[in-house]
Protein backbone atom coordinates (compact mmCIF):
# COMPACT_ATOMS: atom_id res chain seq x y z
CA UNK A 1 0.00 0.00 0.00
CA UNK A 2 1.29 3.47 -0.90
CA UNK A 3 0.43 6.77 0.78
CA UNK A 4 -0.33 9.39 -1.85
CA UNK A 5 -1.18 12.42 0.30
CA UNK A 6 -1.76 13.47 3.90
CA UNK A 7 -4.02 16.44 4.66
CA UNK A 8 -4.80 17.98 8.05
CA UNK A 9 -8.52 18.62 8.55
CA UNK A 10 -9.38 21.68 10.60
CA UNK A 11 -12.85 21.94 12.09
CA UNK A 12 -13.98 25.49 11.39
CA UNK A 13 -16.93 27.54 12.57
CA UNK A 14 -15.56 30.45 10.51
CA UNK A 15 -14.93 29.00 7.05
CA UNK A 16 -14.55 32.33 5.23
CA UNK A 17 -12.18 33.78 7.79
CA UNK A 18 -10.15 30.56 7.91
CA UNK A 19 -9.91 30.44 4.10
CA UNK A 20 -8.67 34.04 4.14
CA UNK A 21 -6.16 33.30 6.93
CA UNK A 22 -4.62 30.31 5.11
CA UNK A 23 -4.66 32.37 1.91
CA UNK A 24 -2.21 34.73 3.62
CA UNK A 25 0.18 31.76 3.75
CA UNK A 26 -0.20 31.18 0.01
CA UNK A 27 -2.94 28.53 -0.05
CA UNK A 28 -5.61 28.71 -2.77
CA UNK A 29 -9.01 27.01 -2.88
CA UNK A 30 -9.03 23.84 -4.99
CA UNK A 31 -12.32 22.30 -3.79
CA UNK A 32 -15.44 23.59 -2.05
CA UNK A 33 -18.37 21.28 -1.27
CA UNK A 34 -19.95 23.72 1.19
CA UNK A 35 -19.14 21.69 4.31
CA UNK A 36 -15.50 21.05 3.32
CA UNK A 37 -13.07 23.35 1.53
CA UNK A 38 -9.62 22.18 0.50
CA UNK A 39 -6.83 24.68 0.03
CA UNK A 40 -3.54 23.89 -1.73
CA UNK A 41 -0.24 25.51 -2.49
CA UNK A 42 -0.19 26.55 -6.16
CA UNK A 43 3.51 25.64 -6.41
CA UNK A 44 3.30 22.38 -4.41
CA UNK A 45 -0.23 21.03 -5.03
CA UNK A 46 0.13 18.10 -2.60
CA UNK A 47 0.65 20.62 0.25
CA UNK A 48 -2.95 20.97 1.39
CA UNK A 49 -5.21 21.78 4.31
CA UNK A 50 -8.95 21.13 4.53
CA UNK A 51 -11.44 23.23 6.48
CA UNK A 52 -14.58 21.41 7.63
CA UNK A 53 -17.75 22.65 9.30
CA UNK A 54 -18.98 19.05 9.66
CA UNK A 55 -18.86 15.82 7.66
CA UNK A 56 -21.76 15.15 5.32
CA UNK A 57 -21.99 11.37 5.83
CA UNK A 58 -19.90 10.58 8.92
CA UNK A 59 -20.57 11.09 12.63
CA UNK A 60 -17.40 13.13 13.31
CA UNK A 61 -14.98 15.51 11.61
CA UNK A 62 -11.73 13.60 11.08
CA UNK A 63 -8.46 15.08 12.31
CA UNK A 64 -6.60 14.18 9.15
CA UNK A 65 -7.05 12.49 5.79
CA UNK A 66 -4.65 9.93 4.35
CA UNK A 67 -5.05 9.10 0.67
CA UNK A 68 -3.78 5.63 -0.22
CA UNK A 69 -3.61 3.67 -3.45
CA UNK A 70 -5.67 0.74 -2.07
CA UNK A 71 -8.27 1.74 0.51
CA UNK A 72 -9.77 -1.76 0.61
CA UNK A 73 -6.40 -3.21 1.66
CA UNK A 74 -6.00 -0.48 4.30
CA UNK A 75 -9.46 -1.26 5.66
CA UNK A 76 -8.68 -5.00 5.81
CA UNK A 77 -5.43 -4.37 7.71
CA UNK A 78 -7.13 -2.09 10.24
CA UNK A 79 -9.93 -4.59 10.84
CA UNK A 80 -7.46 -7.48 11.20
CA UNK A 81 -5.52 -5.50 13.82
CA UNK A 82 -8.70 -4.68 15.75
CA UNK A 83 -8.57 -0.92 15.18
CA UNK A 84 -11.74 1.02 16.00
CA UNK A 85 -13.59 1.77 12.77
CA UNK A 86 -15.49 5.04 13.33
CA UNK A 87 -17.12 5.23 9.88
CA UNK A 88 -17.50 2.16 7.65
CA UNK A 89 -15.86 1.69 4.27
CA UNK A 90 -18.13 3.15 1.62
CA UNK A 91 -18.23 4.97 -1.69
CA UNK A 92 -19.12 8.64 -1.38
CA UNK A 93 -21.00 10.64 -4.01
CA UNK A 94 -18.10 13.13 -4.38
CA UNK A 95 -15.82 10.48 -5.88
CA UNK A 96 -13.94 8.85 -3.02
CA UNK A 97 -14.07 5.50 -1.26
CA UNK A 98 -13.25 5.94 2.42
CA UNK A 99 -13.47 4.87 6.04
CA UNK A 100 -12.57 6.48 9.37
CA UNK A 101 -10.38 4.79 11.97
CA UNK A 102 -9.32 5.96 15.45
CA UNK A 103 -5.58 6.05 16.16
CA UNK A 104 -4.08 5.04 19.55
CA UNK A 105 -4.22 8.69 20.74
CA UNK A 106 -7.92 9.02 19.90
CA UNK A 107 -7.52 11.00 16.68
CA UNK A 108 -9.83 10.11 13.82
CA UNK A 109 -8.16 9.39 10.49
CA UNK A 110 -10.09 9.51 7.20
CA UNK A 111 -8.47 6.87 4.96
CA UNK A 112 -9.48 7.30 1.33
CA UNK A 113 -8.82 6.64 -2.32
CA UNK A 114 -10.25 8.49 -5.29
CA UNK A 115 -12.46 6.39 -7.56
Amino acid sequence: MTVRRVVPNIRSEAMGESREFYGLLGFEEVMDLGWITTLASPTTPAAQVSLMSDDRTAPVVPDMSVEVDDVDAAYAVMRERGAEIVHPLQDEEWGVRRFFVRDPDGRVVNVLAHR
